[in-house]
């Protein structure tokens, strides 16, 4: 059972990094400012989705080890305001995208 939980979370991982990977490229590679500014903020929602599924990796292989628990607590906080700020800067370009 935590075989396949392991595979399904390193699956997701995997898929989120090719995401982070992806959106930046398309972000440095971008002209307009509007475009490389929605590219950047999907891969900070990708990089913060990533970072969740490492916190949760960390948890789950938990052996007692105070410094384990810490830093998927650190990785934790992290994609979650990750997450945060990609959201909030997805909406403001969407919306500068929209009325120009």
């Amino acid at each position: 059972m935590t075989g396949t939980i392991f595979i399904v979370l390193y699956f997701l991982l995997a898929v989120s990094l090719g995401f982070s990977v992806f959106n930046s490229w398309k972000s440095h590679r971008s002209k307009d400012s509007m475009q490389r500014g929605l590219y950047g903020a999907r891969m900070n929602i990708s990089l913060g989705a990533m970072l969740i599924l490492l916190a949760v990796i960390q948890l789950f292989m938990f052996s007692g080890s105070s410094t384990r628990v810490v830093i998927g607590a650190l990785f934790l906080l992290l994609g979650c305001f990750n997450i945060y700020a990609g959201l909030r800067n997805h909406s403001h370009f969407n919306k500068m995208n929209n009325n120009a």
